[in-house]
């Protein structure tokens, strides 16, 4: 049984951005998951669903694809750009064969971004821009400065962060108001409620959980690694190797129990428990099938009473999951 996704999405704020949740993560849709199975029309379908369902939030970046996936949100957008508050993001340098060249954040640099991504996309502004991942070389004061001069000349409206650790948190709030936070959260990733979520909170800032299914993994459609096409980037994801993999379905299991008495599915079951963290968090679980999207939006119908989310923290405290949420390098690039 799924629930509903008719009935009305919930308003959340991202500091005085007002978007509904769970958004739609668009990432899928262009690379790393299942590449051979792109299918522009399909993906634009499910944002056209999205958006007819009341959805309004979704996030993009430039390097999803090269550049791909800001072009196809465009298009898909181009007659209902009124409708979206439409997310974006910069930072992570791809060379021409899509090989990755590490992380900037200088002002030039954050300035040709911006440009090119307002090309792709086909809009004349940005609604939240995010720094995609901090640039170890170069001041947070210099790039949320330059991200500033872009609210300044009406390109971008607000501005976010990704996997930015507290005391740079603090820093870029210092220099300009900071809407969002965008970083991994879910049932095996709830490393941001030690330090972030307090930080954020503290200053005003909107939380938006990125991979809230935990990569697919958490909608117990992955029973053995074969399950994975072979081009897919998760195969090289931790979590989804060797021991890692097995233990990681124990958590899948509590999860279809608890969803099989509450008569809803897995996915709504983890969605809903990432909506129950707060009125400041927003998800935004990313598919390129329309099938999945109703049962993402349905999680909003799903409530969790107090009981049972005492009864989820003591089956799947945090620190749960086996293995890293990345591999080593991919970690490296994560503001500490």
């Amino acid at each position: 049984m799924t629930h509903d996704s008719r009935s009305e999405l919930p308003v959340r704020r991202l500091g005085s951005l007002e978007v509904r949740a769970p958004g739609l993560g668009c990432m899928g849709m262009s690379e790393f998951y299942d590449p051979s199975q792109m299918d522009d029309a399909e993906s634009i379908r499910v944002i056209h669903r999205f958006l007819d369902q009341g959805g309004n939030l979704l996030d993009t970046a430039d390097m999803y694809g090269s550049g791909r996936n800001e072009q196809l949100v465009g298009k898909a957008i181009a007659d209902r750009r009124g409708r979206v508050v439409l997310a974006t993001k910069f930072g992570n340098v791809r060379g021409p064969n899509g090989e990755f060249l590490g992380v900037r954040g200088d002002a030039p640099y954050v300035r040709e971004c911006c440009d090119a991504s307002l090309k792709r996309l086909g809009v004349d502004h940005i609604d939240l821009y995010y720094q995609h991942r901090v640039d170890p070389n170069t001041p947070i004061e210099e790039t949320v400065g330059a991200m500033a001069e872009l609210v300044k000349a009406g390109k971008v409206g607000h501005l976010g962060l990704s996997e930015a650790a507290p005391a740079t948190i603090r820093r870029a709030a210092a220099v300009h108001p900071i809407a969002a936070l965008q970083t991994e959260y879910s049932l095996w990733s709830r490393e941001p409620e030690a330090d972030v979520l307090p930080t954020v909170r503290e200053l005003g800032i909107g939380f938006v959980a990125y991979s809230p299914l935990g990569r697919g993994f958490l909608t117990g459609r992955y029973r053995t690694i074969d399950d994975l096409p072979a081009d897919d980037y998760r195969r090289n994801a931790p979590r989804f190797q060797g021991e890692n993999f097995q233990k990681n379905l124990d958590i899948v299991k509590t999860i279809e129990e608890m969803a099989k008495s509450k008569g809803c599915t897995s996915s709504q079951l983890a969605l809903a428990w990432v909506l129950a963290q707060g009125d400041d968090v927003v998800p935004i679980p990313g598919t390129k099938r329309v099938a999945y999207l109703g049962d993402n939006l349905g999680a909003a119908g799903v409530a969790l009473s107090a009981a049972e989310l005492a009864r989820i923290d003591a089956l799947l405290p945090a620190g749960s999951a086996s293995g890293d949420r990345y591999h080593a390098q991919a970690m490296r690039a994560v503001d500490k």
